[in-house]
């Protein structure tokens, strides 16, 4: 008891700890902002940054003495194709308010797209408002692609490694493998298991466990003061749903596609069948392209409202600007960002769940007589 009560206490000190340094980003811009007179205007576009994805990991910002906003910020590689390959850092694009001089191209960050220009940076445009300068091709390591190849290579190193003390041991895991073998045990006995079946299920526990930890550690990581919102990014959800779409219907068997045009069988004679069918197929082929696009929007906008929410409540604190009303967005804020954690598991359960379940009805067989 007395251990569980002191792990407890260092596990609240931990959350405290990260929410304080995740808050401290909008706490400082925040408090730039007050002498604009537009707070609101200057929290919404925070959050709206914060959403989005970038060239950089962005710290926090500041306004010096003389009236010059600075950032504070981890750059990444440009890459562009422009009549031959253009590699520079994202620290010449000063977040879209300096101009970037690569030989003898210019180029300026503008609503989150780069497009060439000249030593000005002029950008031209239309009368919707869209930039008619020409953009070149985008090849870049943005703040969401560098996360996503962060946790790949942290995924190999400790998968690696639990499976080295697998080997070194005689089946026994130690240190970090510990903690991760009974989660690997429930993914194959309580999910894959029981939906696709003793047989099958083998062969698609790669794909799952992968999954499954790719977007639980993707999640954590958003939580944390860098201010990643991988998982919010539909594109992002789009391709982890489309690889289930795939892996689905590529090893789908006879009985799997007997069912999408077929689904009565032999239960009724072919001409009383085709009126249903005029139905009934165009349902079952539809839920072909329902499923993937449930599991990709399920996981965008879960984790899109969850940042939105938490980073709203945080601005509040400076709305309020009393000793009831900041401290009360603070108390929100800070059960929000422990939901948060329970919400970043959930949403890696419910989409390798859900797959698994796909998985299932495309490794389905019957009995033939």
């Amino acid at each position: 008891m007395r251990f569980m009560l002191s792990s407890l206490k260092k596990f609240n000190a931990l959350i405290a700890l990260t929410a304080m340094l995740f808050f401290t980003p909008l706490l400082l811009h925040a408090k730039d902002s007050e002498s604009s007179g537009d707070l609101k205007k200057e929290i919404k576009e925070y959050i709206s940054h914060h959403l989005e994805d970038a060239y950089d990991f962005s710290l926090f910002s500041y306004t010096n003495d003389a009236g010059e906003h600075k950032y504070v910020s981890i750059p990444l590689p440009v890459i562009l194709w422009d009549n031959g390959l253009q590699i520079f850092s994202s620290a010449k694009l000063n977040h879209g308010e300096g101009v970037a001089k690569v030989g003898q191209n210019y180029y300026k960050l503008d609503h989150g797209k780069i497009y060439k220009t000249d030593a000005l940076g002029t950008i031209d445009y239309d009368e919707s408002h869209h930039a008619t300068n020409k953009a070149p091709l985008d090849i870049s390591i943005t703040k969401g692609v560098a996360s996503m190849l962060l946790i790949a290579a942290l995924m190999f190193y400790l998968f690696y490694s639990l499976a080295k003390s697998y080997a070194e041991s005689g089946g026994i895991p130690s240190g970090v493998g510990r903690f991760f073998e009974p989660i690997i045990l429930y993914i194959r006995d309580d999910i894959a298991r029981p939906n696709i079946g003793e047989k099958k299920y083998g062969k698609y526990m790669n794909f799952l466990l992968t999954v499954f930890f790719f977007i639980w550690f993707l999640n954590l990581l958003g939580l944390t003061p860098l201010g990643v919102n991988v998982t919010g990014n539909i594109a992002v959800t789009f391709g982890l749903a489309l690889l289930t779409f795939f892996i689905t219907n590529f090893t789908g068997t006879k009985d799997y596609w007997l069912h999408i045009f077929d689904p009565l069988g032999a239960s009724m004679k072919w001409y009383a069948k085709i009126p249903l069918y005029i139905i009934l197929i165009p349902i079952e082929v539809l839920g072909i392209f329902i499923k993937p696009f449930s599991l990709l929007i399920r996981l965008y906008a879960n984790m899109q409202a969850g940042h939105i929410v938490l980073m709203s409540l945080i601005g509040l604190m400076f709305i309020f600007k009393s000793w009831l009303g900041s401290p009360l967005s603070f108390g929100l804020a800070f059960a929000i960002s422990i939901i948060e954690l329970l919400v970043a598991l959930l949403q890696a359960y419910i989409f390798t769940m859900l797959s698994a379940l796909y998985f299932g009805f495309a490794a389905e067989e019957h009995e033939h007589h």
